[in-house]
């Protein structure tokens, strides 16, 4: 794939508006343009201490003067316009996005998300690897990883996965 834009989101919470990090790596004629990370103050704005404590590492401290996502998404959004979007664990991603954007009054213009996890499920044999989450895939793929469930980290290992596995951009 060529042109698009890998997405992931950090929540605080299990709302599925409570993005507390975005990151977001934009591709272009096969190489990275943008690479974007933004805390956010979530909505609601509690954190549930297993979100912070084993999975991100995202307190309340680090995003009390954050911006909101309506602030963020109108810095972020004009990157993404006429791009797909693709996640790792889609599922999840295009669920936030589409509550967030519903809850803060911003069309959501972006159509379905492409999803690295079921791509590579269907081209990855499971004899041939352990389980399909992104830092095995990205491992597997031999592409460097690190600090997974940062939200940058885990856009950055989704974009290479997508650009290794849609190198021709079929769907």
């Amino acid at each position: 794939m060529k042109d698009f834009a890998a997405i992931d989101f950090e929540t605080a919470n299990y709302e599925p508006t409570s993005i507390c990090s975005v990151g977001l790596v934009v591709v272009h004629g096969g190489e990275v343009t943008h690479r974007i990370h933004r805390l956010v103050c979530p909505e609601p704005d509690y954190y549930i201490r297993r979100f912070s404590e084993e999975i991100h590492g995202i307190f309340p401290a680090d995003t009390c003067d954050a911006p909101n996502f309506g602030q963020v998404w109108r810095e972020v959004s004009p990157l993404v316009e006429g791009l797909r979007l693709v996640a790792h664990n889609k599922s999840f991603d295009e669920r936030v996005l589409r509550a967030t954007c519903r809850m803060y009054g911003i069309d959501y213009v972006y159509g379905d998300f492409l999803c690295t996890l079921t791509r590579a499920r269907r081209l990855i044999p499971r004899t041939d690897i352990a389980n399909y989450r992104l830092p095995t895939v990205c491992a597997y793929l031999g592409i460097p990883f690190d600090h997974h469930h940062n939200a940058l980290a885990d856009a950055e290992g989704c974009a290479r996965i997508a650009m290794r596995l849609w190198p021709d951009d079929d769907e």
